[in-house]
């Protein structure tokens, strides 16, 4: 599933993969079915975050799609039963796929952001939501589409996200109802970072990577980790605790000595993740 989109036999490939020093850059390439996911989209997916966990050589990921939509849902016909499952278990393992990428983007060291156009719905709303930071372009449109088949609104982690993001008002507006919300207001309400240009957004993207490769590895990576870990802190001190420990640990690294020499020299720290 890696190709540099390149030959024409590598664009069947549900994910390509672009590596550009310490940042990586993960694209959906199905264009053709709005990046609608499938089965073999979905496993790469969790090979792909699953491997994120030992690779200190990645440091930021940009994830973005091609064509017209970022992720228009779930391909209903992408998901074979041979028969060897009843339709129950059939529905449970599609449902635990797809939420076991949402738990993997969460998991992994590295900040993902998300650079979407077009349709973002369900399952594809939710890859956004478990980004780090998202940039949406004019077109992009993003809904919990799931209220409107026939389920409930609450799905790929919609129900956790958007309160945290949006508040519960807005939250339940939109996993009640199913309907769009639109970059612009996306932006006001603080669900997307910025409105840029689609033929901007990955440029966008790289210069925020490029930022936060300026900063010392672990830091960045612990950073990550405390800011998941403190939105659902029990209380102010228990949120004080994780920061008091990280950043005691981080004091006593190399990297800390190196920013302090370069500080005082005026000059880039020449980071070596120790």
């Amino acid at each position: 599933w890696q190709g540099s989109g390149g030959n024409p036999a590598e664009m069947t490939n549900p994910l390509l993969i672009e590596q550009r020093g310490a940042i990586e850059i993960l694209t959906l390439n199905r264009p053709e079915k709005l990046n609608t996911m499938n089965e073999d989209m979905i496993f790469a997916l969790q090979d792909y975050f699953r491997g994120l966990q030992k690779r200190l050589d990645v440091r930021v990921v940009l994830f973005r799609a091609e064509g017209r939509a970022f992720c228009a849902g779930l391909d209903i016909g992408g998901w074979k039963n041979d028969g060897s499952r009843g339709q129950v278990q059939h529905v449970w393992n599609t449902q635990r796929s797809i939420a076991t990428v949402m738990q993997l983007m969460r998991q992994c060291p590295q900040p993902v952001i998300a650079l979407a156009q077009g349709a973002a719905c369900g399952g594809g709303f939710s890859l956004l939501l478990a980004s780090d930071v998202r940039f949406g372009a004019p077109s992009l449109k993003m809904n919990a589409a799931y209220i409107k088949i026939g389920l409930g609104g609450c799905d790929m982690g919609s129900s956790y996200f958007l309160p945290r993001m949006v508040g519960a008002s807005i939250a339940s507006e939109l996993i009640l109802t199913g309907r769009f919300i639109h970059a612009e207001r996306a932006e006001k309400y603080g669900l997307i970072s910025e409105v840029v240009d689609e033929d901007k957004l990955l440029a966008t993207g790289l210069s925020l990577a490029g930022e936060m490769l300026d900063t010392a590895p672990m830091g960045l990576r612990l950073s990550k980790d405390a800011l998941n870990r403190n939105i659902d802190a029990q209380s102010f001190e228990a949120a004080l605790a994780i920061e008091d420990r990280q950043q005691v640990m981080l004091s006593m690294t190399e990297d800390s000595r190196e920013a302090a020499k370069a500080f005082f020299a005026k000059r880039k720290p020449d980071y070596k993740d120790r």
